[in-house]
């Protein structure tokens, strides 16, 4: 007998025969069962716990996904933002001060001239 993984999610096929079945149950004339896990009321009760649960977890979804968005917004406007600042310190205190070296910048006076090839 193969090993249950209760860690992995059920396919949506699985599901819905399990949703069909349990809506047939209801054509069974005398069911009574041993088990009270598999009586209609323990069954129906599963059942509109898991809509529930899968409920929540779409709403919450969505919540990451809303939050996931913000985030991303929040970032690329702190990035511009960033960017103007940089901008702003060089056009105030030009590209080979101290200031824009400290916010990031190579001076200009550091940089390596460009080499000619010898051909």
């Amino acid at each position: 007998m193969p090993v249950v993984n209760i860690t992995r999610r059920l396919p949506g096929k699985t599901l819905s025969n399990d949703i069909d079945s349990l809506n047939s149950l209801g054509t069974v004339e005398g069911y009574l069962p041993v088990r009270v896990d598999a009586s209609p009321e323990a069954l129906k009760a599963n059942f509109n716990t898991m809509l529930t649960m899968q409920q929540k977890e779409t709403e919450l979804q969505a919540m990451v996904k809303a939050a996931a968005d913000a985030a991303r917004q929040a970032e690329w406007e702190f990035h511009n933002s960033i960017l103007g600042m940089k901008e702003a310190v060089r056009a105030q205190f030009g590209p080979d001060s101290n200031a824009a070296q400290a916010i990031g910048y190579k001076k200009k006076s550091e940089r390596k001239r460009p080499r000619r090839r010898s051909a």
